[in-house]
């Protein structure tokens, strides 16, 4: 499995998720997006919808009568009710739940790091996790070392 760390250092989630959730839909994934902050799960909604004005990405929230039928669902949990193969974890925090999925996203701040060093380092231990690191770069995402 491949687990993909995005550090944010320019731009928050609301602008990363968007671009990351309409790649995984390109390549026919449905996504599990998760955050363990209520109001955040609605500010990610609210960029789903608005990020690009010609489109918007369709979503749902968990919980809902037609969850199931969302390519994209944002949640609290890391219960993929829409059968998602991706998750991103856009709240900063490691949930092994997410090694139970294809591929994983694991969104982190500056003031995050600590967390996300360890996930690093508990990942890249494990035989079958190859986590890759992004960066941003101007305006665009670049692997780093």
């Amino acid at each position: 499995m491949r687990v993909d760390f995005y550090h944010l250092t320019r731009d928050p989630a609301d602008k990363l998720v968007p671009m990351l959730a309409g790649k995984s839909l390109e390549a026919g994934k449905r996504v599990l997006l998760v955050s363990q902050d209520e109001a955040r799960c609605v500010a990610l909604g609210n960029a789903l919808w608005s990020d690009d004005p010609a489109s918007f990405l369709a979503h749902d929230f968990a919980g809902s009568e037609r969850q199931a039928d969302q390519p994209i669902l944002i949640s609290e949990q890391c219960d993929a009710a829409n059968g998602a193969s991706y998750i991103i974890l856009s709240d900063g925090l490691w949930r092994e739940e997410a090694l139970a999925f294809e591929r994983a996203f694991f969104l982190f701040t500056a003031e995050q790091i600590d967390n996300a060093r360890n996930a690093w380092r508990d990942l890249a231990a494990k035989d079958d996790v190859t986590p890759r690191y992004w960066k941003q770069d101007g305006g665009r995402w670049v692997e780093g070392p």
